[in-house]
């Protein structure tokens, strides 16, 4: 077994890529911060409108199915889940992020396509102020390294 290489090149050409996003609606004005950075990002990086199709969601527990649905139809090389949620008081938090991450992780594993997840889990819409512009940039660029990346291993 080889250790790992340090030194390897990180490949963020998406010139070649599709690349599928869904976000939720819920907590809106947040979620479409991701998605502007998410998307001015992956133009930076060479992806094209064409190749993007970007869909919304009611909220965070319904992002997986629809990434399912993106996964199965084998049209894309990466996708992007965009979300927020932000605690409440009651246990409600807790089961859509554990449910909503679990989901996501679960397509990606499933179908052995990257998904960049992006969805926030704060404690208060500060914080996710804070997060929303790095945070859509970064699901941006996961998602096209991880798409060459599985490229070259495959």
């Amino acid at each position: 077994m080889q250790a790992a290489d340090k030194g390897q090149a990180v490949d963020l050409n998406g010139q070649d890529l599709r690349i599928g996003i869904v976000q939720a609606r819920f907590n809106d004005a947040l979620t479409s911060a991701l998605a502007t950075n998410c998307l001015a990002e992956l133009k930076t990086l060479g992806v094209t409108d064409e190749q993007i199709r970007h869909v919304t969601v009611p909220g965070a527990l319904e992002v997986p199915v629809a990434l399912q649905v993106m996964a199965e139809s084998e049209n894309f090389d990466a996708l992007i889940a965009l979300g927020c949620i932000i605690r409440g008081e009651t246990y409600h938090f807790e089961l859509v992020a554990n449910e909503s991450g679990a989901g996501v992780t679960r397509v990606s594993m499933d179908y052995q396509i990257p998904v960049a997840n992006a969805i926030l889990t704060v404690e208060n819409e500060t914080q996710a102020w804070a997060r929303a512009e790095e945070k859509g940039r970064d699901a941006a660029k996961v998602a096209v390294e991880m798409a060459n990346l599985l490229d070259t291993l495959r």
